[in-house]
């Protein structure tokens, strides 16, 4: 089993800046990639970044390419999501998410909301 706990949500203007860390505890070391997705209200989910463990390759939702980068500290077993020039359409919750084996994330975090002012 994998525990996933996100921080570093809350208020933020449009055009600023915001961190997101998600701290991966249990059976994290056969993890193939862990990723972000949000979620706005009334909206679907959406992909925002992804990471593979082992490689650190990166791949990124279309909305926020170039804008967000994500990140991994592999002995904190720790990913972290640095968004720049944050849109009002930003807003969302965040989550945190593992994929165990290239089957898909199969675990996820409680959430962490983000909110852009405009």
């Amino acid at each position: 089993q994998v525990h996933l706990v996100e921080s570093g949500g809350g208020l933020v203007q449009a055009g600023g800046s915001q961190r997101l860390s998600c701290a991966a505890s249990g059976r994290t070391f056969t993890s193939y990639a862990m990723g972000w997705f949000r979620q706005a209200p009334g909206k679907e989910r959406e992909f925002v970044a992804g990471i593979r463990w082992s490689s650190g390759s990166t791949y990124y939702g279309a909305s926020v390419k170039g804008r967000f980068t994500i990140s991994r500290d592999n002995a904190k077993n720790t990913i972290y999501l640095q968004m720049n020039s944050l849109k009002p359409e930003d807003t969302a919750a965040y989550y945190c998410a593992v994929d165990p084996s290239n089957r898909g994330y199969a675990y996820w975090g409680q959430g962490t909301q983000v909110t852009v002012s405009s």
